[in-house]
């Protein structure tokens, strides 16, 4: 009798490596199928007790099972995340408005001019270009009045992007501005990667809030529910940190063991979600608030999140965006 006995993780997009425990005897030379509805996956490796499997790219959500020897296993749903937009550059999370509105960049390589930067999705999928002749946005983050702010690693700026994407300065000088973050009172924290996280005031007053080791590409940044400041940094270790900064400025590591860790976002429940590889493999992981960590979406190219507003979860990869259906709710706004 064939039988699957845990997928994991139980969600992915296109190309996504899933975990299947299962049980069953071959005969022969046989070898097992996955099948996703009327997919076949292709098969990365076989054990007795182990089958590693890509995500086909025809793929949709839906139950998948094994296939041995004439005989069909227990099917096992698997959500499998919609292409939303491509041609896209993402390099951090992608942003929601209050809207339902999706902004995500075109970031193009450092010092790269590209026509329309940034690019806003509508809830029905509708692409259309937003801001143009921005160089190099990297992080965008909306304030309490649901106004757009985002950084530029090229010039070390701060813009602000009116609704009819119109951007003007907001702050200037903070170093290779990557990651970006409101907290509940409306000040902005902006992580230069070089090694300092600024804090900028609703006066545009701006402070040295906290310092911590330099990245190799971009610090991402994260609010969780007690205002503290939630840091991810990829280094050229293949052990990296997620840092927790209090409201003070104190600097503490809060996980150890992901690699190349970038977007954060949380979940209403507490807990973290990072971008990053686990235990050698890539997706969105999930770090619960007793610091025990899971593959929550399987996805080798993923570098940020955001979660919606009906229990789906929007994921950018190197060149696209992604929307799934999650059944997780996210942490509310600022």
């Amino acid at each position: 009798m064939v039988k699957i006995l845990e997928v994991l993780p139980p969600a992915s997009v296109i190309g996504g490596e899933i975990h299947i425990r299962w049980s069953g005897e071959s005969q022969g030379f046989a070898r097992p199928e996955v099948v996703f509805k009327q997919s076949r996956g292709h098969l990365i490796s076989v054990s007795p007790d182990l089958i590693v499997v890509q995500v086909p790219e025809d793929a949709s959500s839906s139950d998948l099972w094994i296939s041995l020897n004439g005989q069909q296993s227990n099917k096992v749903p698997c959500e499998i995340a919609t292409l939303f937009a491509a041609n896209l550059h993402p390099v951090a999370n992608p942003a929601l408005d209050l809207e339902g509105n999706l902004y995500t960049t075109l970031s193009g390589r450092r010092g790269e001019k590209v026509t329309h930067s940034i690019f806003k999705i509508d809830p029905a999928g509708r692409v259309q270009p937003f801001v143009s002749d921005l160089m190099n946005p990297t992080g965008i983050a909306f304030n309490s009045l649901g106004e757009m702010f985002v950084s530029s690693r090229h010039d070390g700026s701060i813009y602000k992007i009116s609704s009819y994407g119109e951007k003007s300065i907001y702050a200037k000088g903070m170093g290779v501005a990557t990651g970006i973050a409101f907290d509940h009172d409306d000040n902005l924290y902006v992580g230069d990667r070089t090694g300092t996280i600024f804090k900028i005031d609703p006066k545009r007053e701006i402070f040295v809030f906290a310092t911590i080791e330099p990245s190799v590409s971009a610090y991402h940044l994260a609010f969780d529910e007690e205002q503290n400041l939630f840091v991810a940094g990829p280094t050229t270790s293949s052990c990296d940190h997620v840092y927790r900064i209090t409201s003070d400025g104190n600097v503490s590591t809060y996980f150890s063991g992901l690699g190349r860790p970038q977007g954060l976002a949380f979940d209403a429940e507490g807990g973290l979600y990072v971008a990053a590889s686990l235990g050698g493999r890539r997706g969105i992981v999930r770090i619960a608030r007793n610091r025990s960590a899971s593959l929550a979406v399987a996805g080798s190219t993923l570098v940020g999140l955001a979660f919606g507003y009906h229990r789906d979860l929007y994921l950018a990869s190197t060149n696209s965006a992604f929307k799934l259906n999650f059944g997780v709710v996210g942490k509310p706004l600022p």
